[in-house]
């Protein structure tokens, strides 16, 4: 019975994690469109496939750029998140430049690696209390 309760738990935790994540890229649209392609090349270079990371780091520079530029909801809108922002569209343009210079799939990696951790700096950023900071 136990176990049954702490599985329940943790399903109902899990779901509202999701949702919570949900809730972010539906109030920012541009965030949901960015993570679409962090997505679609992270995951894959995980799995030792970088054919999408280099077919598509232009798409990131591009995605960050718009994620820069786009209206930060009101409920995300602070300090940290700006910062984290202008790093996300340094990093992915970094990380295009060691593409297109074709380098090997360690430094690829450890650069999409620096993106996603910047990505999901900003994504925990809206989760935090905006007045606790």
């Amino acid at each position: 019975m136990k176990k049954i309760c702490l599985l329940v738990t943790l399903f109902v935790s899990l779901l509202a994690v999701k949702s919570n994540a949900q809730d972010k890229f539906a109030a920012w649209p541009a965030l949901a469109e960015f993570h679409t392609v962090m997505s679609a090349t992270f995951h894959p270079a995980e799995e030792g496939d970088f054919d999408p990371v280099k077919q598509r780091s232009g798409e990131l520079v591009d995605k960050a750029a718009s994620l820069g530029k786009s209206v930060v909801p009101a409920q995300f809108d602070k300090p940290a998140i700006r910062t984290a922002l202008k790093q996300l569209k340094t990093k992915t343009a970094a990380l295009n430049k060691i593409v297109l210079k074709k380098a090997k799939n360690e430094k690829i990696n450890t650069a999409l690696v620096s993106v996603h951790d910047t990505f999901h700096e900003i994504v925990g950023l809206c989760t935090e209390d905006k007045d606790s900071h």
